[in-house]
């Protein structure tokens, strides 16, 4: 997903070629903006952690770019190329040192694992967006 400070920032299309030049295919890409409820039920698993209303204002705050990438070892290669949530601690050349501006804005989010990617896939298409 590429959050709103990314978005509003005019790095979609960065984003996205960063993404494919890295072997991903784009099998489905979504411009929406999500509803503060909606932001809570996608982050529910931080919901006792103290930075879960400011990640669910500023989650609501804009349109995010919502994507299902495709490539073999896709979670933890994605994960590689998005770098640490701290833009300060990622590698040179990965999508958060190149397009973040900090832990809170950190320009896009990664599946954690292949079961979360389904479900977040999920969330955001319908069986109907993807056939």
């Amino acid at each position: 997903m590429i959050k709103p400070d990314a978005f509003e920032a005019g790095n979609t299309g960065n984003i996205l070629q960063k993404i494919t030049e890295n072997g991903f295919k784009i099998k489905a890409l979504k411009l929406t903006q999500l509803h503060r409820e909606d932001a809570e039920a996608f982050y529910a698993v931080h919901k006792e952690r103290p930075f879960f209303n400011g990640l669910i204002t500023f989650m609501s705050s804009g349109p995010i770019v919502a994507a299902i990438l495709e490539k073999e070892n896709a979670v933890e290669d994605f994960r590689k190329l998005i770098g640490s949530t701290n833009p300060a601690d990622a590698a040179d050349g990965t999508i958060r040192k190149l397009f973040a501006s900090s832990i809170e804005r950190n320009a896009v989010h990664g599946s954690d694992s292949d079961e979360n990617a389904q479900i977040e896939a999920n969330f955001y298409f319908s069986y109907f967006d993807r056939h």
